[in-house]
Order: C-alpha cells, then structure tokens, then sequence
C-alpha cells in the first residue's frame, strides 16, 4: 500500500479560527480527489526555538504548511521551520502568516537583513518589511495576477484567478529589490501592483501567498494550489515517515 504523504502543519492550533478549521479538511478534499492518502500534523512554532530540535522534529515530514494564524507563539519557531524547508528542499506552503513570514525569513537570511521585522508583532520594528495594508483584506476577495512561467501559474494553469483573504498586513513594496536579490520571486499580484505570492524558481516546491486557499474547504472544493503542493511532496518524501 502507498504511504500516505505526511505534512507539517506548522502553527499554533486554535479551532476558533476558520482557516485552521479549514486545511486538515482542505488537504483531504485534494487528496481524496487525487487518489492519496494524506496525514496533517500540528507543529506548535514555540516546539521549534532551537535549530537542531526543529531540524529533528521537521525531518520526517515530506512537505511544510506554515498557516495562518500570527503573531506566533514564537516567530523564530516559524522562521525556523520555513528555512528548513527552503534549505533542504522539502515542498513548502505558506499561506496568510506564512506568507509574510516566508518574506521575513528570506530578508534576513539570504538578503542579509537581520532587522527585517513585522510591524503587527513588533510595532516598533526598524525595518519593517512587513506593514499594515492600506485597505484591509479582512473577509475579502481579490483579484491576482499570475507571472507566466511561474510555479503558481502552472497549479492554475491560467493566470489571473479569484481568491479569499483575511489580513491586514502585507509586503512593504520598497523592498522589492532586496527580495529579488534573496532569491524569492513575486509570482502573483494584485491590480495594484502589490504583491500576494512570491516563490522560489529553483526549489522543488516553494510558494507563499498571502490569500488563504484552504477556504476553497467551506464550498466542499478542492483547491489546485493545494494539489500541487501534496503532488510535490509525493514527489520529494521526506527520508521517513513521522512515528
């Protein structure tokens, strides 16, 4: 029998908000339509504060979904987690939090900006790549506009779509140069201009959106986006699965 893909859930679990009510049931519809088995596993952000420890208790997870859901417990938990899988190329989805985080850890790891911060965990941040939207994204759809050629663009296999968000922070744009430079693409973009997905081109699997796909779950629907990620991690399983 083929094992199930088994996938990190990194995040502190709380029932009361819909969008973690909504993966596990997200994850299932895709895998379901997909033929596979699939097992979600919580990965509390405040389990993962020392390198090696995350490094152990990430290991065994053949794809990473940093979720909604921050200010974390511990934001360097979740910075933790994104960097490994960006280093060890294990497919990675990141989404809301995720998304913004996705940015921060590419910022100061790879740009080399250690004070890249976010503004709604830290108010008082001296680089805050990460700032409170103009016009809030609270319960709002959007549209987004996909870059030919890109990972993204190829999971919809269009390039404009329609999604749902639930945020008031997103990417402070003056940045944009010092992310290109990190490595991490802006994918998607909203009519504005403003970016809602970024990706890594030479990872196996590596997008961050600042949309919530998993709400794609509350009509009962399987969400491509989330087909792709459980497709890579099929593709790219981790050495073992968790115990």
């Amino acid at each position: 029998m083929t094992r199930p893909v088994h996938i990190a859930l990194v995040g502190d679990c709380d029932p009361a908000l819909r969008a973690h009510a909504a993966i596990p049931v997200a994850l299932h519809l895709a895998a379901d339509e997909m033929g596979r088995g699939i097992q979600p596993a919580w990965v509390a952000t405040d389990s993962l504060t020392k390198t090696a420890a995350a490094a152990a208790r990430l290991e065994p997870f053949d794809g990473i979904w940093c979720v909604p859901g921050s200010p974390y417990r511990s934001m360097d938990g979740a910075l933790r987690a994104i960097r490994f899988a960006r280093e060890n190329g294990r497919p990675f989805l990141g989404t809301c939090g995720g998304f913004q985080h996705a940015i921060i850890e590419s910022l100061r790891n790879v740009a080399g900006l250690k004070d890249a911060d976010h503004a709604e965990s830290n108010p008082g941040a001296k680089m805050p790549v990460i700032t409170r939207l103009a016009c809030s994204l609270v319960e709002r759809g959007g549209v987004i506009r996909l870059q030919a050629g890109t990972r993204i663009a190829a999971a919809y296999r269009r390039h404009e779509v329609t999604e749902s968000f639930n945020c008031n922070f997103g990417f402070d744009k003056r940045f944009e140069e010092a992310l290109a430079k990190s490595g991490l693409k802006i994918s998607g973009r909203d009519p504005a201009g403003d970016a809602r997905v970024v990706e890594l081109p030479n990872h196996p699997f590596f997008i961050a959106t600042l949309f919530q796909p998993e709400r794609s779950a509350f009509t009962a629907r399987s969400h491509s986006l989330i087909k792709a990620f459980i497709e890579s991690a099929k593709h790219n399983p981790a050495p073992k699965p968790p115990a």
